[in-house]
């Protein structure tokens, strides 16, 4: 009589969660795949094909009388725990899909194209517990970002980190970089707050990308053949635009909402207050919640830096897909009242044109000083429509940040896995990052790294409720010696 028996050596294989994979918890207990095994420290019984019983001898008789219904129990009540905390982290499954992506070409090693996964952070040392902080006055925000602002601005994919198109040129070529001019500025209103206004026109211009792209792969670039564009691209002044003239880029408004968390320097977090999580209605598969997330880091009060996520949320949550990703790096000029068309000379180079931030530059031990804003949850506070009441705290520890797990220049690969995909390195020191940690937190961040060994963040936490948990900003310097606490 031939018996089927179960391997019975090895361990059980659970599965495991990874960022960007859309697991689904089980309606009932998984059916023992031929994959998995079972732990050698148990005895197993095995039957006859024909499905009768037969007497058992030995350690079976007391898997048999421990389970006299099922012999696979040890199995089941691993699935069931397995299937336990799935269903315990539903909400914890906000992931982006894992995808494979073709690169736009192979450039070799020499490619400055770089994705990977999240840095390693540890805190070494605690100089400062946390402490409140006064909340900042809107008045004083709203008056550090008025004004007239020069900048430029480029968007990059989600997925590659490589620069993409903005606009359309006159022979019909792709541009990668756009100049622009923002005039925000501070408008009264009877109640006690203001608002502000701003209105962005904009030029896209430079067909060729980021020039190292089409200097390696030259005899790849056949748009450039195909428009006669020139193998270098001289870009044109930035006074020479008249951006009353140019297209609009955005009109918007900005007020006490529910979702701003700001600081007096002109910093800002901006989105939505709480993201769709829960029950997925398969019958609703065509309503994909998006929404936009704008985070603004202040340096020397005259510059500043703004990304721009775009974020859609689909299936309840579980499945976190990055739309685009918008850079603008901007400079104050002027006053809006005083603004007579004789600024300071623009000196901010197109996005395309600066240098990749590589992670080594971010590695070793940083002195962080940082404030943290948590909202506050209640009746009262959901029915008002001037924002959420936020309490403000600040810290001050030394951390070391480690290389990340796996990080790929793009183009080295034909195919890229992107599951383990989690900051873009782009130009000008500029990192940006969506990541959902262990405990189900989603974090939105951007970072803006600079020569002088200083690096500005900013993170915006969602909890596995879909409520806006946490906003932090970071000022990161980096340690020059070894021990600062001792001698």
């Amino acid at each position: 009589m031939r018996l089927h028996c179960v391997d019975a050596c090895g361990n059980l294989s659970l599965p495991r969660s990874f960022l960007r994979f859309r697991l689904r918890p089980p309606l009932h207990p998984p059916p023992l795949l031929p994959p998995a095994r079972v732990s050698t420290a148990l005895s197993v019984s095995c039957g006859p094909s024909d499905g009768r019983q037969r007497p058992r001898r030995g350690r079976a008789d007391v898997v048999q009388a421990k389970k006299k219904e099922n012999v696979w129990s040890v199995d089941n009540e691993l699935a069931a725990r397995a299937a336990a905390e799935e269903k315990a982290g539903a909400l914890r499954r906000r992931r982006r899909k894992a995808r494979r992506v073709r690169s736009a070409g192979k450039r070799g090693r020499d490619s400055r194209v770089l994705v990977s996964g999240a840095m390693l952070i540890e805190i070494e040392t605690v100089l400062q517990t946390q402490e409140p902080v006064i909340k900042p006055a809107w008045d004083t925000f709203a008056s550090s970002v008025s004004g007239i602002w020069k900048g430029v601005g480029a968007v990059f994919s989600p997925f590659t980190a490589e620069i993409e198109p903005i606009g359309i040129g006159l022979q019909n070529e792709s541009l990668y970089d756009a100049y622009t001019l923002s005039r925000i500025e501070k408008v009264p209103l009877e109640g006690p707050c203001s608002q502000i206004v701003r209105k962005s026109n904009w030029v896209p211009l430079n067909p060729l990308g980021e020039t190292h792209q089409h200097v390696i792969g030259a005899e790849r670039d056949h748009e450039r053949d195909r428009h006669s564009v020139p193998a270098t691209y001289d870009f044109p002044s930035y006074e020479s635009f008249n951006f009353d003239k140019c297209e609009l880029l955005e009109e918007d408004v900005m007020v006490m909402e529910p979702g701003l968390v700001f600081f007096e320097d002109g910093s800002y977090s901006r989105g939505p207050v709480e993201i769709p999580v829960g029950e997925y209605d398969e019958s609703k598969y065509y309503v994909s919640p998006t929404f936009k997330f704008e985070q603004c880091l202040v340096k020397g009060c005259h510059k500043r830096l703004r990304i721009v996520h775009t974020i859609e949320f689909s299936e309840g949550g579980s499945n976190t897909q990055i739309i685009r990703v918008a850079v603008y790096e901007e400079q104050w000029v002027s006053p809006v009242n005083l603004n007579d068309g004789n600024d300071v000379q623009f000196d901010l180079k197109p996005v395309s044109q600066r240098k990749r931030t590589q992670p080594s530059e971010l590695t070793g031990s940083w002195k962080v000083f940082e404030v943290s804003a948590t909202p506050i949850y209640n009746e009262e506070s959901a029915a008002e429509e001037s924002g959420l009441p936020y309490v403000y705290l600040c810290t001050e520890t030394i951390k070391k940040r480690s290389l990340p797990d796996s990080s790929v220049y793009f183009g080295e690969e034909e195919m890229l896995d992107m599951q383990d995909v989690t900051v873009l390195w782009l130009p000008g020191g500029v990192t940006g990052y969506v990541d959902v940690n262990k405990e189900g937190i989603l974090c939105i961040g951007v970072g803006w790294y600079s020569d002088e060994g200083i690096n500005l963040a900013m993170e915006r936490d969602y909890g596995m409720d879909g409520k806006l948990k946490e906003v932090r900003w970071k000022s990161e310097v980096k340690r020059r010696w070894t021990n600062p606490l001792h001698g």
